[in-house]
């Protein structure tokens, strides 16, 4: 096996994961026009994997039984090396085992394995979370995929659009300090259409954590297009760097930042999983090229 990546081909497609942080770091159409964001310096990373939180915590500290863990932003499972498990020439699967390294951090057993598995124009993504433990396992995991914007360095920005598969009118969520602000906001989504533009990221991500879609569609009136679907990730960010960058971020998530007064025990925090011991959660999302 390729140690270090490993590359999935379709007629319509090509994808190169990398075994660090089972990262998504390329994803080109058939006529070979990469898609993804390059990591370039205005943001590092191209698709980091959130586990075992997504956002941040209260000082960036997990309390659990009394005691305090340092767990920063987005959690440590995108900084850390996954093991293959299977590499075929349409599929892949990455595992990370709970180590003394994260037990320091994350004091809890579990295992997770991530799969990649291309189905003609279909990327498909699997998470699958299981609990080696005696006691339940709180977590969160969330995608976070960067695509270049614009997708064709010929159209403006402010020609695409995400479309989403059902209205979302309600309110969304925004951030202070990397923390969930207690009030929420009007929504910027017109029916079922953001319209995207640098402006909206001034003030961070756009949190919809009342998601009532399982699908968006990322496009301008021409070039490749983006589709993606979710299942079992209930919230949804979308994020640009504030002051403008040549990438969007598409996140699906099971889980948020902390709210801003939130300093409790980590299982009673809002939005986690809570998975029993021997039990495994699936939840995963799908990326389809037009």
């Amino acid at each position: 096996m390729s140690t270090d990546r490993h590359t999935l081909r379709s007629g319509a497609m090509a994808a190169i994961i990398k075994a660090d942080g089972a990262e998504l770091c390329s994803l080109k159409t058939a006529e070979g026009i990469e898609l993804l964001w390059q990591a370039g310096p205005a943001w590092p990373r191209h698709s980091p994997l959130l586990f075992p939180i997504v956002g941040r915590l209260k000082d960036d500290r997990l309390r659990h039984r009394g005691k305090t863990y340092p767990m920063t932003q987005h959690g440590f499972a995108r900084d850390v090396r996954f093991e293959w498990v299977e590499q075929g020439a349409g599929s892949c699967r990455l595992a990370l085992v709970d180590s003394e390294a994260t037990r320091a951090r994350y004091p809890f057993a579990f295992r997770l394995e991530v799969a990649y598995r291309i189905d003609d124009a279909d990327l498909k993504v699997a998470f699958d979370i299981t609990n080696t433990g005696d006691e339940n396992l709180p977590a969160s995991i969330g995608a976070h995929p960067a695509f270049n914007w614009p997708l064709l360095p010929e159209l403006e920005k402010q020609a695409y659009a995400l479309t989403f598969s059902s209205e979302e009118s309600a309110p969304i969520r925004r951030l202070e300090g990397g923390l969930m602000r207690a009030r929420s906001e009007p929504s910027p989504v017109r029916g079922k259409v953001l319209p995207l533009s640098e402006r909206l990221f001034d003030d961070d991500a756009v949190i919809i954590d009342r998601l009532a879609s399982h699908s968006v569609r990322y496009a301008a009136d021409r070039g490749p297009s983006i589709e993606m679907f979710w299942e079992g990730l209930p919230q949804l960010g979308v994020w640009s760097k504030p002051g403008g960058a040549g990438f969007v971020c598409i996140e699906p998530w099971h889980g948020f930042a902390s709210p801003s007064d939130f300093d409790g025990e980590f299982a009673d925090k809002p939005g986690l999983m809570q998975i029993a011991p021997g039990e495994m959660r699936s939840l995963g999302y799908r990326v389809r090229l037009d």
